[in-house]
């Protein structure tokens, strides 16, 4: 009674009514709360690219202006290795240091594959944008180029890291949709490049699909691994992925070898395809992404109709990357301003 009887002395005694005042307190506490979601809870726009450099330049870490990328003789005089810190079929990748900033280098492993490592570096140059993974420098001669480092590793780390303490906060609805978003982002980017219209051919499952993309720092995904993105010619050829037979479940029906088992595997009797592989693998990569969290449920019921447009039969029938971006952006939105009117009616 005394609290309430003070409060009412003070409006009375500035001259306000108290309903004023609790009026310019609720407004204080809606701007707070426009402000904390904005800070909080990142929208479905690319990151601020600090890094975006004129061609052939880049800035990374602590930088704080771009630098023409590294050729031969800065790779071989300033770039030092630490330790491997991955190793396939075509590359090996070093952590590295140069000039006081982490970078990965990659050095061709075999001779046997080196048609696949210049196509990775080609495609690393000229696909440089929000959705990739920086070039600092690259050197054809010696079999090695440099990226810009990421601690996380790839998207496969995406459920430990955000299980550690101090990203746990971060195991949300947003940030998850948000990595789904990421990715069909840089589909639409791959089936529209600069460089014709690339399919990832380096996608045969699950694993192999997140293992293309980073986890930055930010809680967002880059794709790093670009050795396998043949081009699609409209009207003339479309691609194969690979020299060998494709099987399971993950990859589209039509990259399935369609002459039953009776015939062997051929090659040349195996049908192309086009991008449209990639959109059936959406729903499966996204399922991943979004995980478990509060609210999951609910985007996978909002994404369940373009999701089963992804896994229509025919590739035809399939829509394009972008027009799943558009509905995932539209969700999140969605989600986002059902949240916020959530906390409004709670004040």
């Amino acid at each position: 009674m005394g609290g309430n009887s003070n409060f009412g002395t003070l409006g009375a005694r500035s001259g306000l009514p108290v309903v004023v005042l609790c009026l310019a307190a609720l407004l204080c506490a809606n701007i707070l709360l426009y402000f904390y979601l904005d800070a909080l809870y990142e929208d479905t726009s690319p990151p601020s690219a600090h890094n975006r450099c004129p061609p052939s330049h880049f800035k990374i870490g602590t930088m704080t202006t771009c630098t023409p990328c590294l050729k031969c003789p800065e790779i071989g005089a300033e770039v030092r290795r630490v330790k491997l810190i991955g190793q396939g079929a075509v590359k090996k990748v070093y952590l590295s240091e140069w000039r006081g900033q982490k970078v990965a280098l990659s050095v061709l492993s075999s001779q046997h594959y080196k048609d696949d490592f210049f196509h990775g570096v080609s495609m690393l140059r000229s696909l440089q944008s929000i959705h990739v993974v920086t070039l600092v420098g690259a050197c054809e001669e010696e079999g090695m180029f440099v990226t810009e480092y990421h601690p996380f590793g790839s998207a496969l780390t995406l459920d430990v890291t955000l299980a550690e303490d101090r990203y746990r906060w971060r195991n949300s609805w947003h940030t998850r949709l948000q990595l789904a978003i990421d990715y069909v982002a840089f589909l639409a980017y791959l089936h529209a490049s600069p460089v014709g219209i690339r399919v990832m051919c380096d996608s045969n499952d699950l694993h192999k699909t997140l293992s293309q993309f980073l986890l930055a720092s930010d809680m967002r995904l880059l794709a790093n691994d670009l050795d396998a993105l043949p081009e699609v010619i409209r009207a003339h050829r479309g691609v194969k992925c690979g020299h060998h037979e494709i099987t399971g479940d993950f990859v589209a029906p039509e990259q399935l070898w369609p002459h039953g088992e009776d015939v062997p595997f051929s090659e040349g009797l195996m049908p192309d395809y086009d991008e449209k592989t990639d959109i059936w693998k959406i729903p499966d990569v996204s399922r991943f992404l979004l995980g478990n969290v509060l609210e999951s449920d609910v985007i996978h019921f909002h994404l369940f109709q373009i999701h089963t447009e992804c896994k229509r039969k025919d590739p035809k029938l399939r829509p394009t990357a972008l027009e799943v971006l558009t509905v995932y952006r539209s969700v999140y939105d969605s989600m986002l301003e059902s949240q916020s009117q959530r906390v409004r009616e709670m004040l």
